[in-house]
């Protein structure tokens, strides 16, 4: 496909075994009371997102490494997002029976072979799941269902650190690929957005972290691209309140309030309803 739509291609392969250590290096540090905290995901507790965490690992190896198809699938008429919700709901019920320690051992030794499952990766070709979070209308790259599953995991590290009071992994080299992947969905969160051809809008995240991303409108839509044009719009907002804001952490109106708006307030309000794309 023409990625221009969604902007160059993000390879954050290299990030996995960073990320992964951080986070078994926090399990281990965690104290037995820690397990029970509750965090931001409804109804889970610190061992019920770490076992959301090993299921990442479950479903890539067995089925985009081994094309295993066994497994739950949807009901008749189920919506994806349905879906899931209910087969991640369904492992960490059953995720119940493991301990701290199993859970840590089952994610230590997962992660290295997914690491090398990701090596054998068509980073340009098709993605194998879905991305519609993104979507343009074109099939969507490899190279953004990875950097997707990479959010995924650092944001539910994020979410323990954050039950356990225990900040941390949250460094420029890993986090500023999960702010370009949450920003990533901007043409597709302005999609139903009427404005003329050449209308830009702009985010800005400042820190060593942050950076610039312009959506402008094309002949039929909206596209990541570096643009000279002065944007009609631009929203500058922290690092921490945009990964919060793109995980349900934080609703619009808490990121508008957090955020500096500049220009058309119609087109700053609508890059804040960006899509949420952890799962």
């Amino acid at each position: 496909m023409d990625p221009s739509p969604l902007g160059p291609p993000l390879d954050v392969r290299p990030l996995f075994p960073e990320e992964r250590a951080a986070l078994l290096d926090l399990l281990a540090a965690l104290a037995p009371a820690d397990w029970a905290r509750p965090t931001a995901c409804p109804g889970w507790d610190v061992r019920d997102v770490t076992a959301h965490i090993l299921h990442g690992y479950v479903r890539r190896l067995s089925h985009g490494r081994d094309g295993h198809e066994g497994g739950p699938a949807p009901a008749t008429g189920e919506a994806l997002p349905v879906f899931l919700t209910r087969a991640n709901r369904d492992f960490v019920a059953t995720a119940r029976q493991f301990s701290p320690r199993l859970l840590r051992d089952l994610i230590g030794h997962l992660g290295p072979q997914t690491d090398a499952y990701w090596t054998g990766i068509a980073m340009a070709g098709p993605a194998g799941v879905d991305v519609s979070w993104a979507s343009t209308g074109a099939p969507a790259p490899a190279w953004l269902d990875v950097a997707r599953e990479y959010t995924e995991r650092w944001t539910h590290q994020q979410q323990i650190r954050d039950a356990v009071l225990r900040p941390g992994a949250d460094g420029p080299r890993l986090l500023a690929p999960v702010l370009d992947t949450f920003l990533r969905a901007l043409p597709h969160t302005l999609r139903g957005l009427d404005a003329a051809a050449g209308t830009a809008v702009r985010v800005t995240v400042p820190g060593d972290a942050g950076g610039r991303w312009t959506a402008v409108r094309g002949p039929e839509q909206w596209e990541l691209r570096d643009s000279g044009e002065r944007p009609a719009a631009e929203v500058v907002v922290d690092a921490d309140t945009l990964w919060r804001l793109a995980t349900r952490g934080v609703e619009p109106g808490e990121a508008l309030r957090a955020a500096g708006l500049r220009g058309d307030r119609a087109l700053g309000e609508a890059v804040l309803g960006i899509v949420a794309i952890v799962r």
